[in-house]
C-alpha cells in the first residue's frame, strides 16, 4: 500500500508505478489495490477514479463523511472532492483506474444525461454490483489493459477511450438502479443539484452567481453556502468549470476558431477568453489547440 502526503493527481501516482499500464499523464490502470497511490490525510482528487472491490473491505473519508467498502462495492471519485483516512483490511483486493480531467471530458462529451450521472455519483461514492455486473466490470477493466499495455496499435489511445466510454454506460446504468433503495436526497443535495442543471443550461450566457440565486428564488450567499457545503467548491468554482470545459471541446472538436468561440460563449473579446483560459488551464487556446 502506498501512502501519500499530496494531492491525488495522475502525475503522482505514476512515480509510484514508473512501469505500469498508463497512457501519457491521462490515465493509469491499477491492477491490484497495493498499488493504488492512498492517502491517510485529507487531500483533494485532482482526476476521475473508480475502483471496485473484489475481495476483503475498505474504510476512507470523501468529503469528511465515512465511507464502507465492502466486495463487489464501486468506488468513484470526483475532481474536487477531499478524501483521506484509507484503511484496508488485509484480503483486500480489488483493480482501480486513474483518468485525467481532460481525457475523462473527451470521452464523455456525447454521453447522454452526463451530469444527472456525475451528481448522483458525487453525493453517493460508493455503490454495490451483482456478481454477474462484476464480471462484466472486471471484463472491460481487462479489455482496457489490454489495448493500454498495447503500444504498437496504431488506435491505441482511442480504442481505449470508446472502451472507457461503454463501461461509463454500464456502470451509469447500475448507479441509476442503486438510487432506487437510497434514501431521500437532503435540502442541500436537491438545492446544489438545481444549481448545477441550471449552469449547464445557462453557463453560455450568465456566469452570475446571483442570477443563479435569483433564478431559483434564494439568496447569493445561501446559494453558496449550500453548494460549498456539499461540493467543496463555489458556485463560481462550477461555473468556470463549465465554461472551461466548453472551451476544450470547441478547440478539440470544432473548426471555429478562437475569436468565434469568444463569441459564442459571450466573451466581451477575444483578448478575455484568453486570458480565462490560460489562468484555468496554464496555457493559452492556440497552444491547447495544438497540443
Amino acid at each position: 500500500m502506498n501512502n501519500i502526503d499530496f494531492d491525488f493527481d495522475i502525475p503522482r501516482a505514476k512515480q509510484l508505478i514508473p512501469n505500469g499500464s498508463c497512457i501519457d499523464d491521462d490515465l493509469v490502470l491499477f491492477d491490484a489495490f497495493e498499488d493504488v497511490p492512498l492517502v491517510t490525510e485529507p487531500r483533494k482528487v485532482h482526476c476521475f477514479f473508480v475502483a471496485i472491490c473484489l475481495e476483503g473491505s475498505a474504510q476512507y473519508t470523501v468529503d469528511t463523511k465515512e465511507y464502507m467498502v465492502r466486495k463487489n462495492d464501486v468506488v468513484v471519485f470526483n475532481d474536487g472532492q477531499v478524501i483521506g483516512n484509507y484503511m484496508l483490511s488485509r484480503d483486500c483486493k480489488g483493480v482501480a483506474i486513474m483518468g485525467s480531467n481532460d481525457f475523462f471530458s473527451e470521452i464523455i462529451k456525447e454521453v447522454r444525461e452526463i451530469s444527472k450521472l456525475f451528481l448522483i455519483a458525487y453525493s453517493h461514492p460508493v455503490f454495490s454490483l451483482k456478481q454477474e455486473k462484476v464480471r462484466t466490470f472486471m471484463g472491460y477493466f481487462n479489455m482496457i489493459k489490454l489495448r493500454v499495455d498495447d503500444h504498437s496499435h496504431h488506435f491505441r489511445r482511442d480504442l481505449t477511450m470508446s472502451l472507457l466510454k461503454a463501461m461509463i454506460y454500464d456502470i451509469g446504468n447500475e448507479i441509476w438502479q442503486s438510487q432506487r433503495t437510497e434514501p431521500k436526497r437532503t435540502r442541500a443535495e436537491i438545492i446544489f443539484n438545481q444549481f448545477i442543471m441550471l449552469v449547464k443550461d445557462n453557463f453560455r450566457n450568465e456566469r452570475r452567481v446571483g442570477w443563479y440565486g435569483q433564478q431559483m428564488g434564494i439568496t447569493p450567499k445561501y446559494l453558496s453556502e449550500t453548494v460549498k457545503q456539499v461540493s467543496h467548491r463555489t458556485p463560481s468554482d462550477w461555473i468556470e468549470h463549465y465554461v472551461t470545459l466548453e472551451i476544450r471541446l470547441l478547440l478539440k472538436n470544432s473548426t471555429m476558431n478562437i475569436k468565434e468561440i469568444s463569441k459564442e460563449l459571450h466573451f466581451p473579446n477575444q483578448s478575455f477568453l484568453g486570458k480565462f483560459f490560460k489562468e484555468h488551464v496554464g496555457m493559452s487556446p492556440s497552444k491547447y489547440r495544438r497540443s
